[in-house]
């Protein structure tokens, strides 16, 4: 209903009525800010306004259409009236279409896309919710064909407010008065829906109490899908990873190989087994050349930049070492500091064996046959004897430890003890002149004397007769003579004629009875100071040894020495 100051008191427009309310303007006078100009009063003069007027149609049956006629149709109009209606428009076509429809009348209501929330005029009655087709006025409306009948349709959501649901199925409903925190809470529901609507978990049947919102949103299954490919996409990052970290560094050391052949190391303990021989006198390169020949190191840098960095890498002693093929420098090195690796047969001399002797221990200890043994021993100048030994091999095996690598040969071996000995006379300092006769007393002083302390007074005991012009009678020397051993003698040995005999010939042998070692070298060179001219061991087990200057003494010192062969019948 309508009620205005150009109608009279009570007058009413029914509803469907296709008259729109006058405007100020239509009754009289000019409108403030029309841009019109009074120009007086009508020449006419005042026209009488029939009660038909009041009523702007002729709807009302108590008066007919009169005045002449609308050409617009809607009835008579006085000559001097308001101007005709403006063309018809959709709010025109909304009032015709709901005449006679039984429907309420149309009322205007807040726009579509209103922010929630938004109070509706106060001059406007209680809204009516108006279909899609009302409300903008006809027009297509993008999406109005939706299927509402699916419980799942995408950017709907249930909504939190209860109410009565309306029949027309493209309707919405006004938005309540929420608080601004729980308008912007339902907003960023609406536009992100929780994974139990998505998936259709609805608390009973849809109906219309529903607002459209944003589009549904792949990213969330996207998201989903993701959170699930996650390990395994870390696990392939992983990989990728380590297969680049690992072709940096293979690369890297192709470059550096390219760029500095002698750098190039091989990783790891290496693989199979190779003999490796260090010569002696070989330097930390000679032994990393011979290992980069077999290949067992990739480069010498790396060999020689671990030995220098370790002191103990001047230690390594000449032999055959038993490695790796393709070994680091570092673990190369460790090998060759390693004593197990060394292919060696050891043999220790001790002083005062003889030539006999020396060779049956090196044939024991290194598998050598004798008979090749004794060859090279008859061989002087392929042993590498020195010429004032007169031929003659006794004195020249020097006692010491050696070790002999797989294929050393006999010679091989007796070069080297010959060769020893010849650096202990060197650094002892004895002119070649005199070696022989030197070398010679101090086998029968090492062959002599029970220990090293005598060592002095046996060599004095020789001077001082040799001095005197008197016979040694040194039973050694008859048992050298005889090939025995033993302290004692018999009268068949002591008569053998050999030179060897110092019973029967006076002086020196004329070589060495045994291998003197270093003491008895010594012992010779200086002879302790006495007047002794003879000596006998009483008791042999303890090395008790008498000295005497004269017969008598010597005489009584021998019947402690038969004393003690009593005790002892095996000697």
């Amino acid at each position: 209903m309508w009620t205005g100051p150009g109608t009279p008191t009570g007058g009413s427009y029914p509803p469907g009525s296709p008259v729109r309310p006058p405007r100020p303007a239509d009754r009289g006078g000019v409108r403030p800010g029309s841009g019109l100009i009074d120009r007086g009063a009508d020449a006419t003069g005042p026209l009488v306004e029939p009660d038909w007027w009041a009523y702007g149609s002729t709807d009302h049956p108590d008066h007919p259409q009169t005045g002449r006629p609308d050409p617009h149709g809607f009835g008579r109009q006085h000559p001097s009236g308001p101007l005709p209606p403006m063309p018809t428009g959709i709010w025109d076509r909304m009032a015709q279409g709901s005449a006679g429809s039984g429907d309420d009348p149309t009322v205007a209501t807040p726009r579509v896309g209103g922010r929630p929330g938004d109070a509706a005029p106060d001059d406007l009655p209680d809204a009516h919710p108006a279909s899609w087709e009302e409300e903008t006025g006809a027009l297509d409306v993008i999406g109005a064909n939706v299927d509402e009948e699916s419980p799942r349709r995408r950017g709907l959501r249930r909504s939190r407010r209860t109410g009565p649901a309306v029949e027309h199925p493209a309707t919405v409903a006004l938005p309540e008065q929420q608080p601004e925190a729980q308008q912007d809470h339902d907003r960023h529901e609406d536009l992100f829906p929780g994974e139990d609507e998505l998936a259709g978990e609805t608390d009973g049947p849809l109906t219309d109490d529903e607002i459209p919102v944003a589009p549904y949103d792949p990213r969330t299954d996207r998201a989903r899908r993701r959170r699930r490919r996650r390990p395994f996409a870390v696990l392939l990052a992983l990989l990728v990873l380590g297969a680049i970290v690992a072709g940096i560094v293979l690369g890297g050391q192709r470059l550096l190989g390219l760029l500095d052949p002698t750098a190039q190391d091989y990783s790891g303990a290496g693989t199979g087994s190779v003999d490796i021989r260090v010569n002696s006198g070989d330097t930390l390169s000679d032994i990393a050349r011979t290992l980069d020949e077999a290949d067992v190191v990739a480069s010498t840098g790396p060999f020689v930049s671990a030995a220098k960095d370790n002191p103990d890498a001047t230690g390594i002693q000449p032999g055959v070492y038993t490695l790796r093929l393709q070994m680091s420098g570092a673990s190369a090195l460790d090998l060759l500091l390693d004593p197990a690796s060394r292919q060696v047969s050891r043999v220790t001399l001790r002083e005062g064996l003889t030539v006999v002797q020396v060779l049956a221990r090196l044939a024991g200890d290194t598998g050598t046959p004798l008979e090749e043994l004794q060859a090279a021993a008859g061989d002087p100048a392929a042993i590498g004897l020195p010429p004032y030994a007169d031929g003659k091999l006794e004195g020249f095996l020097f006692p010491a430890t050696y070790d002999f690598e797989p294929g050393d040969t006999a010679v091989d071996m007796l070069s080297a003890m010959v060769a020893r000995a010849e650096q202990a006379f060197d650094g002892l300092g004895v002119p070649e002149a005199e070696r022989l006769t030197w070398i010679t007393k101090a086998s029968i002083v090492q062959a002599e004397a029970a220990g090293a302390e005598d060592m002095a007074k046996v060599a004095r005991v020789l001077e001082n007769r040799l001095a005197d012009g008197m016979p040694l009678q040194l039973d050694t020397t008859v048992n050298y003579a005889n090939g025995k051993g033993g302290i004692t003698t018999t009268a068949a040995d002591r008569a053998n004629p050999s030179e060897y005999n110092t019973y029967v010939h006076t002086g020196l042998p004329p070589g060495a009875i045994s291998n003197p070692g270093e003491d008895a070298l010594r012992a010779v060179l200086a002879p302790a100071e006495g007047d002794w001219r003879f000596f006998v061991v009483v008791d042999p087990d303890t090395g008790d040894t008498r000295f005497a200057a004269t017969k008598a003494e010597h005489d009584r010192n021998v019947l402690l020495f038969r004393q003690w062969l009593a005790e002892n019948p095996e000697g």
